[in-house]
């Protein structure tokens, strides 16, 4: 009897450990990740991190109340930080572009994105179904149409 506590008991302790330690995995950062993430961000506190990919972190938290994102590769190479903000507070140039261009279109949602080549804006646009986004320049330059929303 003793001996048949051990034999269901331990496989269920094993795949319990062994199902912790992969959750453990997947939302704890490599050390040269968080540390990268301290270097950027020092005055942040809480911070919620998920694998984005094979070689790819993504740190969630608020600044000044404000939720962002940002993500990293397993090196702790910084890779961008973004985060959504108002319509209202979209630049006159970005407006500008978004009204030459794309006048048919309604913003459905605008995000700002840092990376190390720069600045710039990824935003949203929908008629009727159709759902497109664009990537515009602080300077107020289309950059880029993408035909299909990034997640």
């Amino acid at each position: 009897m003793k001996n048949k506590k051990y034999v269901i008991g331990l496989p269920i302790a094993l795949i319990l450990g062994l199902g912790i330690y992969a959750f453990a995995q997947r939302t704890s950062a490599p050390l040269r990740v968080q540390a990268s993430f301290v270097k950027k961000f020092p005055n942040v506190k809480k911070v919620t991190w998920d694998k984005e990919s094979e070689k790819e972190w993504e740190a969630e938290f608020k600044m000044d109340g404000i939720e962002y994102s940002a993500n990293f590769l397993e090196d702790g190479t910084w890779k961008e930080t973004e985060h959504e903000i108002k319509k209202n507070d979209i630049p006159e140039n970005v407006v500008t572009t978004l009204k030459k261009q794309f006048s048919e279109y309604s913003i459905d949602e605008v995000e700002f994105i840092e990376d190390p080549n720069g600045s710039q804006y990824e935003i949203g646009l929908e008629k009727g179904k159709e759902e497109i986004e664009v990537l515009i320049g602080t300077d107020g330059q289309l950059i880029k149409t993408l035909d299909e929303p990034r997640d």
